[in-house]
């Protein structure tokens, strides 16, 4: 009997086919899955990759609340073309404190993966309140209002707890200090020791030029930090495993 006849075994009978679906699709779970148990932790540690700061938690709610995600992602592919024009390729760490990540390949506009420090505070108000008047072709909606939204501190320190509920390791100082370090970040001129010890490498400034916390002041912040937290050119991955 040839191959092709004992194949047919399987086409002609779908007892059998099923039966042998479900045995390739069970070894190949074991196999894939399998190995996950031994291993203590399945995301390689990045050194700089910490949790966001107040500030930069309730830009990127924003972010995620406007619909951002739809035409952006924040994942760039190990294939030449996106690094060359994006960078570095993302890592597993850069997303360990998202709920949810902002994977993805659907991209109306660019990634945004490594956004942070290639345009200015000022380029990024005028491109979300007149997307056109700094990109022609754009076809983003106007964002200006969030200019004139003011934000208050009062609940950011609850949405900090509930990060920490689904894993995200901000300590008790942190979700005590939240408030503080939230209006702080966007005053270059207060005492922001504390916010830089526990948020290093957290970006001080007034980020869209007008009094107050703004929605926009948020939202460029957290834009403003993304692919900003690992030096990728001492960067070695790991591969031991």
């Amino acid at each position: 009997m040839g191959i092709l006849d004992k194949h047919k075994i399987f086409e002609t009978n779908a007892t059998v086919l099923l039966v042998g679906s479900l045995l390739v699709v069970t070894v190949g779970g074991i196999v894939e899955i399998a190995p996950l148990f031994y291993l203590e932790n399945t995301i390689e540690k990045v050194e700089g990759m910490r949790p966001y700061s107040p500030l930069e938690l309730q830009g990127r709610d924003i972010y995620i609340r406007e619909g951002c995600y739809v035409c952006h992602s924040q994942m760039i592919r190990p294939m030449r073309d996106e690094v060359e024009r994006y960078g570095h390729y993302s890592l597993a760490a850069e997303s360990m404190y998202d709920h949810p990540f902002q994977w993805g390949s659907k991209r109306t506009g660019p990634d945004l993966a490594r956004v942070g420090g290639r345009y200015s505070d000022e380029w990024h108000v005028d491109h979300l309140t007149d997307p056109q008047s700094v990109v022609p072709e754009s076809v983003m909606p106007k964002y200006g209002f969030l200019l004139h939204r003011e934000l208050e501190a009062e609940h950011i320190g609850d949405l900090m707890a509930t990060n920490r509920a689904v894993g995200v390791p901000y300590s008790d100082e942190m979700i005590e200090s939240a408030s503080a370090d939230f209006m702080v970040q966007v005053n270059p001129f207060g005492d922001t020791d504390g916010l830089l010890e526990r948020y290093p490498g957290a970006q001080v400034r007034n980020f869209d030029g007008e009094p107050g916390v703004s929605e926009m002041d948020a939202l460029i912040a957290y834009m403003q930090m993304l692919g900003t937290l690992v030096d990728f050119s001492t960067f070695e991955p790991d591969t031991s495993r």
